[in-house]
């Protein structure tokens, strides 16, 4: 039998916050403000546990966004991505917690994230933010 993760229903409400160690992630200053366009960013390997079995996931992980005056910068966004590989944490948890963190750290004009989760079980599930 598969070993839990430590979930619990507090786990659930903090939205997997606390124990979760991820890098910082860093930004640039956006060239062109002055006008709205959109940066469109995929990573096609994304892997998380579920929580309450340990179990890996994995996900392609879509953000888009208009940058204001700061534009996210790749190799921190690669780096915070992969801290999630051993995360127990729900699927609406991580779509959430990468919609946060990006709008706290670049505060775009828009932004959205999709997270679509690989199927486990027959089922395949996709959370979006914004």
């Amino acid at each position: 039998m598969m070993e839990r993760t430590g979930y619990t229903t507090d786990h659930a409400q903090r939205g997997g916050r606390e124990g979760l160690d991820l890098p910082e992630l860093a930004a640039w200053p956006n060239q062109y403000a002055d006008r709205d366009y959109w940066i469109e960013i995929e990573s096609p390997e994304f892997t998380c546990r579920c929580p309450k079995t340990g179990q890996p996931d994995f996900a392609l992980v879509r953000i888009r966004y208009v940058p204001d005056g700061l534009c996210v910068e790749l190799k921190s966004l690669k780096e915070y991505l992969q801290a999630f590989r051993e995360a127990g944490i729900f699927h609406e948890n991580v779509a959430n917690r990468l919609h946060d963190d990006l709008s706290t750290l670049m505060k775009p004009r828009q932004l959205q994230v999709e997270v679509k989760f690989l199927p486990r079980g027959g089922i395949v599930t996709t959370v979006k933010c914004g």
